[in-house]
């Protein structure tokens, strides 16, 4: 069984961990609408993606 030879530093299990943070959910301004979505992601209120009619827009 594999045992580790030293003890991890809290320097070093922090350094690790550093990429485990999460980022901020990134917005584009719609060129139509002028609203902001998520990129690469269907405009629910439209239904366009990359200027074409996906799904029919939701009526309200």
């Amino acid at each position: 069984m594999a045992v580790p030879k030293r003890k991890t530093t809290p320097s070093r299990r922090g350094m690790r961990r550093s990429h485990d943070a999460l980022g901020g959910n990134s917005y584009v301004e719609d060129k139509d609408s002028g609203e902001l979505r998520r990129p690469h992601h269907i405009d629910l209120k439209t239904g366009m993606y990359r200027g074409r009619q996906v799904i029919t827009p939701k009526e309200d």
